[in-house]
């Protein structure tokens, strides 16, 4: 992948920091001012320039930059964030600009790592005709693609998980019947961003369940308090974020923390759910200081959480970080190898990313997908309430472990077929059945939903309508067994329908933007074109729906400056 950088991406960030950290150059007040606009509106008193030249292969891990600025808190009440305090006029506000300006910190050098993965493409079905995958339920590539476009900032392209986007809405599907803790639903229609193509549509829905009939809960908050996490979108959030977990405790839970920095500490040790006074005091004295010994926390964690350990309930750390881990083990290979053995002892683990300038998102990735747990990314208030408030059941309480998906496409009727997004979760045909393999794992109420770009044969529609297409297999483990169950939906001819869901279109529009962020080579749709299809279309149901919207509407103002060239704004790590 040809890496390319811009002084215009440099001067968008410096520009947007000098006027406020978190306003957003698309708001209502300033809809008419593009991206170019705001550097004559708002110059920046540093400005940054960095030379990239080197080559980032797939899989690799790399850098975003941005400006060399660094400013600090004279006020200790700027530590505060304000739920009530709007930026941006009609979407998820992220912080107040007058009480962020003066705490957010951005080092010298932008140290924002992400895994560089290569689009899927099409796969001849005569060659391979399944396809497998684990289902994924995360969204932090969408929260964090946010906090970057909300900064008029171009997104790394390797920033974007198309799954990821897809997954951050909620979608109407059927719930599972009887004691089934996940069912399956699949659609065809055909395919916006492909005339020539047919868009298929699987469809996981995990059970829901009422936060009061659930299992106790034993967590365990893991924070990172290093010295990174100094400003005012990393530890202040966190506190007010986790804060917002304690409240829906009860007495038969038990709450620990333990932090690291340069070295690990337990702040508190199985508190009840109810003693909210002594959690949030204990929270409240918190401070950010020092090195990162992540690997240190999170075995104390591990320990804790095993000590306080409840047979039958749901045991659970959730780790609050930038990523930053500087101290013992701390590259993906490490770290991954690390949580794999940990897993086996019945724990889970869910990861919060925050902050802006050295995320290490693909660390935080790692740690959750082989933690049995699920990661999100919090930019913003508004955002913690949806991951611990409305959505707190599936963050923490899983019905159904290693769920997978297979697409068994007929040769016959289908030439060839294409999975949107899940590039780095794909799996060998052989895993599917195999139950040591790990995989994704979902929560209660949650969806999990998968495109595939599938080209038919000259007479794939024309055959008989009871034919079968396509396969569709979920295999799935209930959280306390090692053994699989498997449940299957066969597509036909004749469930083709000219006219997709709300489901279906609102799936195939999150993933165009996706498309488009990543500069797909399958996809030539403009957020302008994906935004006028959306709104036509009447699927804008709910405010995270509008603040999709929202987002196409400030990229369309953003990348209007880019040259024709994309830039990529990343560099490779060693």
């Amino acid at each position: 992948m040809k890496q390319r950088y811009i002084k215009i991406c440099a001067l968008l960030m410096s520009a947007a920091i000098t006027a406020g950290s978190f306003s957003a150059c698309g708001s209502k007040e300033t809809e008419t001012m593009g991206a170019a606009d705001k550097l004559t509106a708002a110059p920046s008193t540093t400005t940054a320039e960095t030379s990239l030249s080197s080559q980032a292969e797939p899989g690799s891990a790399v850098t975003s930059p941005v400006p060399e600025t660094t400013t600090t808190a004279a006020d200790p009440a700027a530590n505060e964030i304000s739920r009530d305090n709007k930026v941006y006029e009609g979407a998820e506000a992220c912080m107040d600009t007058e009480a962020a300006a003066p705490m957010m910190v951005y080092p010298d050098v932008n140290t924002e790592e992400y895994t560089v993965l290569g689009e899927n493409g099409m796969i001849n079905t005569r060659n391979q005709p399944v396809s497998t995958f684990s289902t994924d339920v995360d969204t932090a590539s969408y929260a964090n693609t946010r906090r970057l476009l909300k900064a008029c900032s171009f997104v790394p392209e390797s920033a974007v998980r198309a799954e990821e986007f897809i997954n951050y809405f909620s979608y109407d599907y059927a719930q599972p019947e009887g004691d089934a803790p996940i069912a399956l639903t699949t659609e065809l229609s055909d395919c916006p961003w492909n005339d020539k193509a047919k868009l298929l549509m699987v469809g996981v829905q995990a059970k829901e369940q009422k936060l009061e009939k659930r299992l106790p809960m034993n967590i365990v908050l893991l924070i990172d308090v290093s010295g990174s996490m100094a400003s005012i979108d990393k530890l202040p959030l966190v506190k007010q974020s986790v804060k917002m977990l304690t409240e829906r405790l009860d007495e038969n839970d038990r709450i620990s923390i333990v932090t690291y920095s340069g070295a690990e500490k337990v702040v508190l040790d199985s508190a009840k759910g109810t003693d909210r006074e002594l959690v949030e005091r204990s929270l409240d004295e918190l401070t950010a200081y020092g090195g990162t010994a992540g690997e240190a926390g999170i075995n104390m964690a591990y320990a804790l959480a095993e000590k306080n350990f409840i047979e039958g309930g749901n045991n659970r750390i959730v780790m609050a970080t930038d990523g930053d881990l500087n101290v013992g083990l701390s590259s993906v290979e490490e770290l991954t190898e690390l949580i794999e053995k940990k897993r086996e002892g019945g724990v889970f683990l869910s990861v919060l990313g925050f902050g802006t300038g050295n995320l290490k998102d693909n660390r935080l990735e790692a740690l959750a997908d082989n933690g049995n747990g699920n990661y999100s990314y919090i930019d913003c208030i508004e955002e913690a309430e949806k991951v611990l408030g409305t959505e707190l059941a599936s963050t923490l309480v899983t019905v159904a472990k290693d769920v997978k998906a297979q697409v068994e496409f007929d040769p016959a009727a289908v030439e060839s077929y294409r999975l949107v997004g899940y590039e780095n979760r794909m799996l060998s045909e052989e895993d599917f059945t195999d139950d040591t393999k790990d995989a994704g794992d979902m929560g209660a109420g949650h969806s999990s939903t998968a495109l595939y770009e599938v080209i038919l044969t000259d007479g794939g529609m024309e055959s008989d309508k009871s034919d079968a297409l396509m396969t569709v297999k979920l295999r799935y483990k209930l959280p306390d067994s090692d053994t699989s169950s498997e449940i299957a939906s066969t597509v036909r001819s004749g469930d083709y329908r000219s006219q997709p869901s709300p489901n279906l279109a609102f799936a195939s529009a999150a993933a165009e933007f996706a498309m488009y962020l990543r500069g797909s080579e399958f996809s030539t749709l403009t957020p302008a074109q994906i935004k006028e299809s959306v709104n036509s279309s009447g699927i804008i149901t709910d405010k995270y729906r509008e603040g999709f919207v929202e987002l196409l509407t400030l990229a369309e103002s953003i990348y209007k400056y880019r040259p024709d060239d994309r830039p990529v704004d990343i560099i490779e790590i060693e």
